[in-house]
């Protein structure tokens, strides 16, 4: 295979937030929006992070990761979302991220 083959575009990824807590909390699930592929940079940080102890780096480094249905980042000019749900969107993009890098094969 050439490497050529395996390069394309961002696509968005639906997320969605459907957990028993999250429908009885809000009534409904809530969907989010993150890119199948990551700059290196982004990758980088990622992969740095050591363990899940700063929960509030992770979640600085998720912010710019969580976008609408446009691709629109959703949290940014100060708006934030309920602590609740910021820890739920971050281990959803998380386990996202990581089950894509599991897809492709890369260790």
């Amino acid at each position: 295979m050439k490497l050529q083959q395996l390069a394309s575009k961002p696509q968005l990824v639906k997320i969605v937030l459907d957990d028993e807590a999250t429908i009885k909390q809000y009534e409904e699930p809530i969907e989010f929006y993150v890119h199948d592929r990551q700059d290196m940079e982004t990758f980088l940080k990622l992969a740095t992070l050591e363990g899940n102890n700063d929960i509030s780096k992770i979640a600085d480094i998720v912010k710019d990761l969580v976008m609408d249905e446009k691709g629109k980042k959703i949290m940014q000019d100060g708006v934030l979302l309920p602590p609740e749900v910021i820890v739920k969107v971050v281990e959803k993009t998380i386990n996202n991220l990581g089950n894509q890098v599991a897809q492709t094969g890369a260790k």
